[in-house]
């Protein structure tokens, strides 16, 4: 589409790219003007690469090339240390960066750069995080280098900004401090402009008041300039490209407001047909913007994007003097010698102190081959160990938000209907749309009733009506249940999680490690005595597995003295470990792993068993210990939920669990992980809303599965990244309480759109009748949404409080 106005001497012509006006020497291309060579370029770019959707996402969506910088020099990201240094993660065929594009500004950005692979063989993938401006970039080395990505986001008109010193709070203070000194100068002009107008406001008459009068009237025009062209830039950039974009946001009224008390004052100052309304004008966008400033304030302090360093439920083995010492992620230091575990993340960029290690990264990069080091290799975070633990040194502070990043990886995430949101956003368009009329409207009925009110009454409308009130109330809401479910130690990946809880009508719960307890079990041995050596070698390789069963059998050991090497190590999920110590073969897990035939069928729960050298020994029985609390959890699930029992053992425990727990019916032994994934399809298929609670080892895929998955956990770094939730397992008899909890905040966020609704109705119909003036309006704006917040957050907070919703 070509945009064209005016006669055929007065043309103008807007760059098809940037909407921006074409001069004389205008580019032509394909029907299509541009202003710059540029931007022309960036279109033939993406012509070429059939990425032209990029301009019917949004009108003249690019960003002008002409005041582009050119040719930035990249070079240093050829340096090996530097570049180290900026990758999130590296390997032979895949890396990953986080890059800061301020340039991003619309859906087409995301569009594009979501889809910068078709531009460039080697890009992988691209996430963009729009409100931090920021974007994902996966590549492969061996295709494109990370110099060429650079160039390549440069010469599409997003630039990336490269800081190795930038810290993370830099661009927050920057913002911050630019509207303090925006409220500043607006709260300067005000002042000095309702001081001017003192004469007028006591009345004072005269000639001498009269020639005062009229150079405090320009005085005041004066002073209003800056509060105009400055302190009201943000609304008049935020609604050009709002209005640039074809949609009207809730700024679009307030720059019309400002613009048309600025205007009319500046009129009847200039024709002397009044003192116009520039005190008005100056205490509006100074209200404004410290409302502005209050809602930083109480976002930030209710901010949702969580501190992982007292909020993420992993801990790692620290080596201190020698002995291992369980401490959480905040307590890493650069430096600190650490245990890696089979299967558990590797939580930081470190060195490989062990003589090797193999790394599983699918979590990262989505590939299934593990990573082969060496000793003094650098290890990137993120990956899991596989076979016998590792030890190695922390050279980065551990990043959880990047742990976090990787939970929320596209990989693990689940399907699901945006209804909501989109609902909020066409109800956000359409109400400032609506606003716009009644202000018209308003305005027309006071011409013929007051004409003096019209300006005030038609700025006061544009300004009072606020529909951002609709936008926070879930997301606070649901933020604020995150807060309280955490410290109940149930720690959600991310707040939709609290929606989709009020969908939940099958919870499907796993055996052993989740309602059984993961330590502090009896013991018992029974089979050919195993001598001190055997044991240290059992105790050694029972302790590198995070399943229960081993973690109980390494506990019942712990007088044992575990001297014992391993060279190798193999864990079966669902069956059992194979490893080699001291030179023996040694397999710990069920009786049909082990070699025993003919009692597969009765493999009874909580029994290990022991084969050393292809020689049965025996087995250690470990008593299955219920968690305290879930007799009672069950009875009240089962008045409001169909609840089952999935489990990989016998059915020795079949009569426990049907008398004190689930029905008969709906108890399944002998399942094995593929087994269970396919059991909650099934129920699925049924349309049934399922809850799957499991350890998160042989149940990863079930969880997956689920409509919702809580992975239960003991004070280890089980970190289940297919699950939307991480629970503490001596929490999971509250279940009951979390799931009536997210049934109370879906009535929270309805009473919290039902007082947005009622406060623009009310503001909207006093501005109407002339009640409200337009500095009332710009103070009641931002209180409607700090209203709405404060609602939200005071009761779920004191409602948690009286529930009790904390950890004793």
């Amino acid at each position: 589409m070509i945009e064209i106005s005016g006669s055929e001497t007065g043309q103008v012509l807007k760059c098809y790219h940037c909407g921006d006006e074409c001069d004389d020497d205008f580019i032509e291309i394909d029907n299509q003007y541009f202003c710059c060579h540029g931007c022309k370029t960036v279109y033939e770019i993406l012509h070429e690469n059939g990425l032209t959707q990029y301009y019917r996402l949004e009108k003249n969506p690019g960003i002008s090339q002409k005041e582009k910088p050119q040719n930035t020099n990249f070079d240093f990201l050829d340096n090996p240390e530097i570049r180290q240094n900026l990758l999130s993660f590296s390997s032979e065929n895949f890396q990953n960066i986080s890059l800061k594009l301020p340039a991003i500004h619309c859906s087409s950005c995301i569009w594009l750069l979501e889809n910068l692979r078709s531009l460039k063989q080697g890009i992988l993938d691209v996430k963009v995080n729009f409100s931090k401006k920021e974007a994902l970039v996966s590549f492969n080395p061996k295709t494109i280098s990370l110099k060429e990505v650079a160039l390549l986001l440069e010469s599409i008109g997003y630039p990336p900004e490269i800081n190795l010193s930038t810290k993370e709070e830099t661009a927050k203070n920057t913002n911050r401090n630019s509207l303090t000194i925006k409220m500043g100068v607006a709260g300067f002009c005000f002042g000095n402009i309702m001081l001017l107008a003192f004469p007028e406001y006591l009345g004072f008459t005269g000639e001498f008041t009269r020639e005062l009068k009229f150079v405090f009237s320009y005085l005041s025009l004066l002073l209003a300039l800056p509060v105009v062209f400055y302190c009201s830039s943000d609304y008049y950039y935020s609604a050009y490209r709002s209005l640039k974009s074809g949609f009207v946001n809730i700024d679009v009224p307030i720059a019309l407001g400002i613009t048309v008390l600025f205007l009319r004052s500046a009129y009847e100052i200039t024709f002397d047909a009044g003192i116009g309304y520039l005190d008005s004008l100056g205490g509006l966008l100074f209200f404004l913007l410290i409302g502005k400033w209050l809602q930083s304030k109480t976002y930030e302090g209710l901010s949702f994007e969580r501190d992982y360093k007292s909020y993420f439920p992993i801990s790692v083995t620290r080596i201190d003097s020698g002995k291992p010492k369980h401490v959480g992620l905040k307590e890493i230091e650069t430096g600190d010698r650490l245990h890696i575990r089979h299967s558990e993340i590797i939580p930081s960029d470190a060195r490989l102190l062990s003589d090797k290690a193999v790394i599983d990264y699918s979590f990262v990069n989505g590939e299934s081959a593990p990573v082969s080091f060496r000793k003094g290799d650098y290890i990137f975070a993120g990956g899991r160990e596989v076979g016998k633990g590792i030890e190695i040194e922390v050279i980065k502070k551990v990043s959880q938000s990047y742990l976090t990043q990787l939970w929320n990886n596209e990989v693990f995430k689940k399907a699901k209907e945006d209804f909501k949101t989109l609902l909020i956003n066409r109800i956000s368009q359409y109400f400032t749309v609506i606003v716009l009329g009644i202000a018209l409207v308003a305005a027309i009925s006071w011409y013929f009733i007051d004409i003096s009110q019209v300006w005030l009454v038609f700025t006061a409308v544009l300004i009072v009506a606020c529909p951002c009130a609709l936008v926070l109330s879930s997301p606070f809401t649901n933020g604020n249940v995150m807060q309280v479910f955490g410290r109940m130690s149930l720690y959600l990946k991310n707040a939709d999680i609290v929606e989709k809880l009020n969908e939940i009508d099958t919870i499907v719960f796993d055996k052993t490690g989740t309602i059984t307890h993961n330590d502090k079990q009896g013991l018992v041995y029974e089979g050919e005595r195993l001598d001190s050596r055997q044991l240290a070698m059992v105790k050694k390789i029972a302790g590198n597995s995070m399943h229960p069963l081993s973690r109980a059998v390494y506990a019942g050991l712990s007088s044992v003295q575990d001297e014992a090497e391993m060279e190798e190590y193999t864990e079966i999920p669902g069956r059992g470990i194979c490893a080699k110590s001291g030179g023996h073969e040694i397999r710990i897990g069920s009786a049909e792993f082990t070699g025993l035939n003919g009692r597969p069928s009765q493999q009874a729960s909580g029994e290990v068993h022991i084969m050393i050298d292809s020689m049965y020994y025996g087995h250690f029985n470990v008593g299955t210990k219920y968690r305290p609390g879930l007799k009672t959890l069950f009875k009240k699930l089962k008045d409001h939920y169909t609840i089952l029992l999935l489990s990989g053992d016998g059915e020795r425990d079949l009569e426990t669990v049907a008398a004190d727990y689930v029905d008969k019916n709906n108890v399944h032994f002998n399942k094995s992980p593929q087994d269970k994934l396919d059991f909650i399809q099934q129920l699925q298929r049924r349309g049934q809303k399922v809850l799957m609670i499991g350890d998160g080892l042989n149940d990863a895929g079930a969880l997956k599965q689920s409509d919702i998955g809580i992975a239960v956990t003991d004070n280890v770094a089980n970190f289940t990244p297919a699950s939307d939730a991480i629970l503490l397992g001596n929490n999971l008899k509250f279940l009951d309480k979390f799931l009536d909890f997210g049934h109370y905040a879906k009535k929270i966020i309805i009473a919290s759109f039902v007082l947005s609704f009622l406060y623009n109705i009310v503001g909207i119909s006093l501005a109407v009748m002339g009640y409200l003036e337009p500095i009332a309006a710009a103070i009641l704006m931002p209180l409607s949404s700090i209203s709405v917040v404060l609602f939200t957050t005071l009761s779920i907070q004191l409602t948690a409080k009286r529930r009790k919703m904390f950890t004793p």
